[in-house]
């Protein structure tokens, strides 16, 4: 028996048994087959005897069981072994890369891998193709196409002059010219328009006697050869002259002078035997904002022009005449964008039947700009055909016209309403009460916020009509109805 704390005794390696000291299967005692040594049992803390574990692994028994019927071939684990015989030799890329099971049916070419400096060259090819080769194939491909287009010229010009004998060649015909249909006019466009009254508008040539001229418009307003103007037309011939018509066919007159009104800025004249149709009326009360317009005349002395435009308000206070100082013409206008020049004055206003509407008088002008610099600025005035039409009666009945009054003056230079100046006696404003000083602010309830004001809505009406005055006095407002009385003039 050995204690437990002797020293072990440790086999010498040179004698030590082959098997590490483990008894064979015929030496095993009961114990046998636990390949535990005899001796004392290995503890965690007891080290393993010089030698434990060099000794080849037994042979084990029978392998049948592991092999398999496919002719020595795995199914499974083709990485294991080597190669079949009658696969090509395989050399492995990196350490482990699996056997393939067969060759693929497309082998891609192989690719050299990028330059260094790949991320300088952008987008360039692996091998890049010389310059001078793109420089040739552009210089190419201009030279076909500059040999193109002289070759198909050529061959155009080759047909045409080869193509019989050797004659000079012939220009071709031009189409024909003017045997179209004509244009059609559309009815209620400006053409239509046109085409209906420009017989009967006409040119006037005015000279008086201290050697003053006008020129201006005019249009034929009867079948006896009246023709209806401006006043500011035919005034230099009132005292002595003459006065020329012109017609739309370029026939020249003499006309007379029948009949004048400064007050509305209107006049008639008439030429016997013209040969020319009369216009038609319309009505200028109807007449509304926005609605399309045409305007004919002389302007600049240019006969037979149309221009057209819109009525852009109504009711406008203009006043006219050739001098500032005596500016007794005020009109209730018509105000449109068509053009109007001077010598449009007299002309027609026409609505897009063709009816006369207004009786074009007179041009907004940019302030600054000297005599005989005006011109069209979009902005018309047009006397309305109502008042004109009422007028040239009296003028054709009478040579004279006359307009309604109320029997005061006002101050022309006062702001905010129209104040009375004097007072006539016996006139309707003395008999309805009107003082020096009261200032006039509405007639008909229509705001008047100045002198001008005040005559164009007194001449809009006739004499013999009432009309309702408010007027303002002592900083209380009145009201007052008068009857017009009338003025010849």
């Amino acid at each position: 028996m050995k204690s437990d704390d002797a020293e072990p005794t440790v086999p010498n390696p040179a004698t030590a048994d082959p098997n590490g000291g483990l008894p064979t299967s015929a030496e095993s005692p009961a114990g046998a087959g636990t390949g535990v040594p005899d001796g004392p049992p290995l503890t965690a803390l007891t080290p393993p005897p010089p030698g434990a574990g060099t000794a080849p692994l037994q042979t084990p028994g029978s392998d049948a069981a592991y092999r398999q019927s496919n002719g020595g071939r795995s199914t499974t684990q083709r990485s294991f072994g080597r190669p079949e015989p009658q696969q090509a030799s395989f050399r492995p890329v990196y350490p482990g890369q699996a056997w393939p099971t067969e060759q693929p049916q497309y082998r891609p070419a192989y690719l050299p891998p990028p330059p260094a400096d790949w991320h300088q060259q952008q987008a360039r090819s692996y091998t890049a193709e010389p310059q001078g080769l793109n420089r040739i194939v552009t210089i190419a491909a201009l030279v076909a196409l500059v040999i193109g287009l002289i070759a198909g010229a050529g061959a155009a010009t080759a047909v045409v002059a080869f193509d019989g004998d050797d004659a000079p060649i012939a220009q071709q015909p031009e189409p024909p010219v003017g045997n179209g249909a004509d244009p059609k006019i559309r009815p209620g466009s400006v053409s239509s328009v046109a085409a209906s009254l420009l017989p009967s508008v006409v040119q006037l040539k005015v000279e008086g006697e201290d050697n003053s001229d006008a020129t201006g418009s005019g249009f034929v307003i009867d079948d006896v050869g009246h023709i209806l103007t401006n006043n500011h037309v035919v005034a230099a011939a009132a005292k002595g002259g003459s006065i020329q018509v012109v017609t739309n066919d370029n026939k020249t007159a003499t006309a007379r002078l029948v009949g004048r009104s400064p007050a509305y800025d209107l006049a008639v004249v008439q030429v016997t035997g013209l040969d020319a149709k009369s216009v038609q009326f319309g009505r200028s009360d109807q007449a509304i904002v926005g609605q399309d317009v045409v305007a004919i005349g002389s302007p600049l002395g240019l006969a037979g022009t149309v221009t057209s435009g819109i009525i852009s308000a109504k009711n406008r206070p203009v006043t006219t005449g050739d001098d500032p100082t005596q500016a007794s013409s005020y009109i209730s206008a018509l105000q449109t964008d068509a053009a109007i020049n001077p010598g449009n004055s007299g002309g027609p206003l026409v609505d897009m039947n063709g009816r006369v509407i207004g009786v074009n008088s007179a041009i907004a002008s940019v302030r600054g700009s000297s005599e005989g610099q005006s011109g069209s600025i979009g902005l018309g005035f047009a006397i309305p055909i109502d008042q004109a039409r009422r007028t040239a009666q009296q003028l054709i009945a009478t040579g004279r016209a006359s307009y309604p009054v109320i029997g005061a003056s006002v101050d022309m230079t006062f702001e905010g309403g129209a104040r009375v100046s004097a007072v006539s006696p016996n006139s309707p404003a003395a008999r309805s009460g009107l003082r020096v000083g009261d200032v006039i602010t509405a007639v008909n309830n229509e705001p008047v916020d100045s002198a001008e004001v005040l005559i164009v809505s007194i001449r809009t009406h006739q004499p013999g009509e009432a009309v309702r005055l408010a007027f303002e006095r002592g900083g209380r407002s009145q009201t007052v109805t008068l009857t017009l009385a009338q003025q010849i003039g």
